[in-house]
């Protein structure tokens, strides 16, 4: 199965809440991340989990994640510097 459009969701902040085991970075449990890495698991699997994710999140969370994943997919890895003058070209 081809998986290759749907980009995992971490953004490398990975620790996991101690009260609710979700994960800082991408909101995801240990379950879902399991998820993600299997072969088998279809995209549209994933474009739902995304959807979960997001709506777990706080307003700050959600600000973090969603520049960090937008320039995860733009430049194909994470950029944290934002005044970074030579960003990756896509």
């Amino acid at each position: 199965m081809n998986n290759n459009k749907i980009i995992s969701p971490c953004i490398s902040i990975c620790k996991s809440d101690p009260k609710t085991g979700l994960c800082y970075g991408c909101a995801r449990t240990n379950e879902e991340k399991k998820i993600w890495k299997n072969i088998e698991t279809t995209n549209d699997w994933k474009k739902d989990n995304l959807k979960i994710l997001v709506s777990r999140m706080s307003q700050s969370q959600l600000k973090t994640f969603n520049q960090s994943y937008d320039e995860k997919i733009k430049f194909g890895k994470l950029v944290y510097n934002t005044n970074l003058k030579n960003k990756p070209k896509p």
